[in-house]
């Protein structure tokens, strides 16, 4: 094998690979003369189709991916003689067909760039530190009991945290909405459901009071007839229901997969599964903290452009579904242009800490895999068809694999930085600003 380079800017390739013909044509020949004794076709015997009749049926397909197999057994094999790190698959141009005793191609494709060695010592990192308390477990415990309250009709005035149903008809110096008939309308007082200043006009009325209500809402409502404008708004009371909080007993235990266990156990459970949570949560934070001060320490990195322009392209099909689930319209053709920093920054942080873990000899910790599959397993109804999904689907498997290996960096980063610690309360690791 012969191969030539040429280098195309700063980070581009472009390799031309010989291969002697005879390899490619005693591949071919071979696979025709394995397909003549296994082939079954209609008029013939087992064994006994004839070679002209293999050629014509099978010899487009058999060549094309004798072709596609030689291309990437001989670049693979070039890019490793040259020692080159491709950053992206190549683009391949050939004929298909060998010319003088040789099968030529053209592979043009960009490097991953040359960094040199990263020192993370003068890195200022700040880490996390955080806790489950006793007050989280029973704040935790008090919004299952909220998410699985029932309503039942009362017949007094309405109270902050009362589910209330009414009819409402609004009138604008535009006009009268709606039109014709009434609006229906329900809300749980306090929850900010629907505009606040209505809320709480609606405390202390009861079912059947009616009254005209005095509205200013704001210039930025979502509703543009009624942004800014002040209003009238008649209602109706038809209903006020109060919540029943489930008590805290075998049954309600039973409904979380805690089967004859009593408040404690249950109270256990619920301290695992808010760790597992923080867990993840203060790695985030120290992750975003690493990653920008990395990104800080290289702004002049040059990265590949076609790797940057994929994961625009990534991140421009995501906006694109999350938009259509909104049920909002989406061009079929999406500009890539608004996604391309954001990309630029992904992919940047990808580089460096993929670089980290070469240089530094990070590896796969396998039992840190298991952890973090159990992990996200342990969000569903059934885990343990989450986890055979991965096991059975490589490039899912593959992207976890990545998410660890990340991590295992993150955390070798953090030890080498000039790192220093802060104790965080639970809410404000999973709710920033909650506890401002």
């Amino acid at each position: 094998m012969q191969v030539s380079i040429e280098t195309l800017g700063t980070l581009g390739r472009k390799l031309t690979v010989s291969v002697p013909a005879d390899q490619l044509e005693t591949t071919i020949r071979q696979r025709l003369n394995e397909l003549s004794r296994t082939v079954r076709l209609k008029g013939f015997r087992p064994g006994k189709v004839p070679g002209k009749v293999i050629e014509q049926r099978y010899g487009a397909q058999v060549r094309n991916e004798a072709v596609g197999e030689l291309i990437q057994r001989s670049f693979s094999q070039a890019v490793q003689q040259e020692n080159l790190r491709p950053a992206v698959q190549p683009a391949i141009e050939t004929t298909g067909q060998p010319e003088d005793g040789e099968f030529k191609y053209t592979a043009t494709f960009e490097v991953m760039p040359e960094i040199g060695k990263i020192d993370v010592s003068a890195l200022k990192i700040t880490r996390p530190v955080a806790e489950v308390a006793d007050a989280d477990i029973d704040r935790m415990i008090e919004t299952l009991r909220q998410q699985r309250r029932t309503w039942e009709d009362v017949q007094r005035a309405a109270a902050m945290g009362d589910l209330v149903m009414f009819e409402s008809v609004t009138t604008t110096d535009a006009g009268r909405i709606p039109a014709e008939g009434v609006d229906r309308s329900g809300t749980i007082l306090g929850s900010g459901g629907i505009l606040i200043e209505l809320e709480n006009q609606l405390v202390g009325l009861s079912p059947g009071d009616e009254r005209e209500l005095d509205v200013t809402f704001p210039a930025d409502y979502r509703n543009a007839a009624l942004a800014g404008r002040a209003v009238k708004i008649a209602v109706k009371i038809v209903r006020v229901s109060e919540a029943r909080l489930p008590e805290l007993d075998g049954a309600f235990f039973s409904a979380f997969g805690i089967e004859n266990g009593d408040l404690e156990q249950f109270r256990d459970e619920v301290r695992s599964n808010l760790a597992r949570e923080l867990k993840g949560a203060l790695m985030m934070r120290l992750k975003n903290d690493v990653v920008n001060k990395l990104l800080d320490a290289h702004k002049d990195l040059e990265l590949p452009s076609r790797m940057i322009e994929a994961e625009a392209r990534g991140l421009a099909q995501q906006a694109a579904e999350q938009a259509r689930q909104r049920g909002q319209n989406v061009p079929e053709q999406i500009s890539v242009e608004p996604f391309l920093a954001p990309a630029r920054q992904r992919v940047a942080a990808a580089v460096l800490l993929g670089e980290l873990a070469r240089q530094n000899d990070i590896r796969l910790d396998t039992g840190r895999l298991q952890e973090m599959m159990q992990l996200i397993a342990s969000t569903y109804e059934e885990p343990e068809q989450v986890i055979e999904l991965y096991r059975r689907d490589p490039q899912l498997l593959d992207g976890l694999r990545s998410r660890v290996v990340e991590d295992q960096v993150i955390d070798w980063i953090a030890d080498h930085a000039d790192a220093s610690t802060t104790m965080l309360s639970f809410e404000e690791v999973m709710q920033p600003g909650a506890a401002a």
